[in-house]
């Protein structure tokens, strides 16, 4: 006897929707690309000399600086989002909306403004009208540690971090938005405390949160501009990340090797986020798959 399917075929202009909205965004950032390519060809084609920039020490230094800020942000991101999306998802409590708000300020607020803010905490806070002779925050760091923060390596971490952990603390908390609290709630009857039950229960479900929130927290940090401009400055050489060296290069008139630099971002952001999806889609089918006995 013929089965009759139990599928819904959907409408072709629904299909004809779809497509044609994944298809015209899909081709402009893949237009985009081909630009930048075709750019950087021509323009070597023309003068070689002009995209020699791969090979400066300069930029070298860039690429190590750059790796070295994100992945440090990225780390610190995911230690404050665990906690911070946990109690979110998990806590009911007087105050709870307006704290979610104000996590949200520095995904809302331009990058310039981050940056800002961050240069007067730093060195215009506590304020002196307050009749407190203790100095800014930058002079009591430098006391105790005999560094300086603002215009430095420091200071890029803190601007990447800022901005980096927002986007964390929301995908965390996603994530454990979808985790069922049954697990935990029995763990907790057998005996076990809230915190027993997250490391135990809660935080090996979650794992995929946290790679996926330390992933977007290391891309957003390697894009970040606006708040290492204003705070931590662009010393070519000295404190120069990749979102600066595009703009320095564009002021000195290099547009050639700020579209170098521009595509480098671009393969790094894209071998950093293929690898970690590839490597959940193998946990994935893992887990769909089950375990034999």
């Amino acid at each position: 006897m013929r089965r009759s399917s139990n599928r819904l075929k959907l409408p072709s202009w629904f299909e004809g929707w779809l497509g044609l909205s994944i298809g015209t965004y899909v081709v402009l950032i893949l237009l985009l690309i081909a630009a930048d390519v075709w750019f950087v060809a021509a323009a070597w084609m023309d003068d070689p000399s002009k995209t020699q920039l791969l090979s400066s020490d300069v930029l070298l230094d860039s690429v190590k600086l750059t790796f070295l800020t994100c992945t440090i942000s990225a780390i610190l991101s995911v230690i404050i989002a665990v906690p911070i999306g946990y109690c979110l998802s998990r806590y009911r409590f007087w105050g709870r909306s307006v704290i979610d708000a104000i996590l949200d300020i520095p995904v809302i607020l331009p990058p310039l403004v981050i940056g800002l803010s961050l240069l007067i905490l730093f060195n215009n806070f506590p304020p002196k009208q307050l009749g407190w002779d203790i100095g800014s925050i930058e002079d009591m760091i430098y006391s105790v540690t005999g560094r300086h923060v603002t215009n430095t390596e420091l200071a890029v971490i803190v601007a990447q971090f800022t901005v980096a952990a927002a986007f964390a603390v929301r995908t965390m908390k996603a994530t454990f938005d979808q985790i069922d609290p049954r697990s935990e709630k029995v763990a907790m009857t057998l005996g076990a405390t809230r915190g027993r039950a997250f490391f135990d229960v809660v935080l090996p479900q979650s794992y995929k949160g946290v790679v996926a929130s330390g992933t977007l927290a290391w891309a957003r940090a390697l894009g970040e501009f606006g708040p290492i401009l204003v705070f931590a400055g662009t010393t070519q050489g000295k404190v120069d990340v990749l979102s600066t060296s595009v703009y320095l290069e564009i002021n000195t008139g290099n547009i050639e090797g700020a579209v170098v630099i521009s595509l480098l971002m671009i393969v790094l952001a894209m071998v950093t986020i293929l690898t970690v999806r590839i490597l959940t889609d193998k946990d994935s089918k893992v887990d769909k798959g089950g375990m034999s006995r």
